[in-house]
């Protein structure tokens, strides 16, 4: 029964969000704020984690591939494709759901508890509008391009893995990776990321808009809005591969 009642305060909001998108003027100074926080201030951490991802899976590849009968282009294709059409989206998202996703509800849940969000409501302001909107629009928007800087420095990193480890020539892993390209794995990403982007930022906006009982009260929320955003990404992703693979 507590899951069905907090799946109609979440749609309520939502519901909220949409009809406040319209007040552009309300919230546009913060959108463009929280497109920084979210975009920008996460780049230097979702290079890293696309680097590194892509130079463990070129190391493993070619460790699981030791073949005479297999080509050393076949690393090439198997890293790019994976990262393009899984890892860049998945793993940055997962990390995503902790800095991004935390910050959110932490940020709404201490507004909350030391009632900034009633005062703002009192003087006459559309708090969801205020708070909510524009940190959900940053988060559709921007998730597709850090999914775009995962993706360059996650090909990247299995490219120069694979050469100073001296497991795959540059030429053998780039002819592996365009032989199996294809623009439907790119397109793939960006849905992937658009509705990773909605989920992390809606649902961290849920819990911390509705926290209650002072600092622990944020802490639980906080923890609530990181672990149920990572367990929401997965099964989006079963899901958006079941339906559009």
């Amino acid at each position: 029964m507590k899951a069905f009642q907090e799946l109609g305060k979440y749609t309520s909001l939502l519901y909220q969000s949409l009809r406040s998108s319209t007040e552009f003027g309300t919230y546009r100074k913060s959108f463009f704020h929280e497109m920084v926080k979210i975009g920008y201030d996460s780049v230097p951490i979702i290079m890293l984690t696309g680097f590194f991802t892509g130079s463990v899976m070129t190391i493993q590849s070619a460790y699981q591939l030791d073949s005479a009968f297999i080509p050393l282009s076949t690393i090439g294709a198997i890293v790019s494709e994976s990262i393009l059409i899984e890892l860049a989206a998945v793993i940055s998202s997962l990390v995503l759901a902790g800095k991004v996703g935390a910050r959110i509800a932490t940020e709404l849940g201490t507004m909350r508890v030391t009632e900034q969000i009633d005062a703002l409501e009192s003087m006459g302001f559309n708090s969801v509008s205020f708070l909510v909107v524009p940190r959900v629009l940053a988060g559709i928007l921007m998730f597709p391009v850090l999914y775009i800087v995962a993706s360059v420095f996650g090909v990247g990193g299995g490219l120069l893995a694979g050469v100073f480890t001296n497991t795959v020539p540059a030429t053998d892993y780039l002819q592996g990776a365009r032989m199996y390209f294809s623009p439907w794995t790119l397109i793939f990403g960006f849905v992937k990321m658009f509705v990773f982007g909605f989920i992390i930022t809606s649902i961290s906006c849920y819990k911390g808009y509705f926290a209650t009982g002072g600092a622990e009260g944020v802490g639980t929320s906080t923890t609530n809005a990181t672990v149920l955003s990572c367990m929401v990404v997965l099964l989006a992703d079963f899901l958006l591969a079941a339906l559009l693979l």
